[in-house]
C-alpha cells in the first residue's frame, strides 16, 4: 500500500510537469509544426505542380521533335521524288538520243548498202558488157601464143 501511496505522490508532483509538457506541446503544434506542416505541404504541391508542368513540357517538346521529323521525312520524300524525276526525265533523254543515234547508223548503213548494191549492179553490168571483149581477147592472144597444131606438136 505504501507502494501506492508512494506512486500516487510521485503522479500527483508529475502531474503539473505533464500539464505543462502537454501545454508546450499545444502551443509548439500550432506556433512551430502547423506552419512548418503548412510550408511543407505548399512545398509538396509545389514541387507536383512544376513536376506536371515539366511533363508537359516535356510532352510538348515530344511532340514538336516528332512533327519536325514528320516534316523532315516529308522534305526528304519530296527531294528524292524530285531527283528520280529529273533522274527519269535524264534517263529518257539519254535513251531518245540513242535511239535517234542509233536510227541515224541505220539510215547511213541503209544509205550506204544501196550504195554498194548500185555500185554492184553498175559493176556487173560492165562485167557483162565487156565479159564478150575479154574473152575474145583471151582466146585471141592464146591463139596467137601457140604455135601451129601438127602432128609433131600433138605428141608432146
Amino acid at each position: 500500500m505504501e507502494l501506492l501511496q508512494q506512486l500516487g505522490g510521485m503522479f500527483l508532483e508529475a502531474a503539473p510537469t505533464v500539464v505543462i509538457v502537454f501545454l508546450f506541446y499545444l502551443l509548439l503544434r500550432f506556433t512551430f509544426f502547423g506552419p512548418l506542416q503548412r510550408v511543407m505541404d505548399e512545398r509538396v504541391r509545389r514541387t507536383e505542380g512544376a513536376r506536371r508542368e515539366a511533363e508537359a513540357s516535356q510532352a510538348a517538346a515530344r511532340e514538336k521533335v516528332r512533327a519536325y521529323e514528320d516534316a523532315l521525312k516529308k522534305a526528304r520524300a519530296a527531294v528524292y521524288a524530285e531527283q528520280d524525276e529529273t533522274r527519269r526525265g535524264i534517263l529518257e533523254e539519254r535513251s531518245a538520243k540513242a535511239r535517234e543515234a542509233r536510227n541515224r547508223a541505220m539510215e547511213r548503213v541503209q544509205a550506204e548498202k544501196a550504195r554498194i548494191a548500185n555500185e554492184l549492179a553498175v559493176a556487173r553490168t560492165e562485167l557483162a558488157a565487156t565479159t564478150p571483149r575479154l574473152a575474145a581477147d583471151i582466146v585471141r592472144r592464146l591463139l596467137e601464143q601457140r604455135p601451129s597444131v601438127g602432128p609433131s606438136s600433138v605428141a608432146r
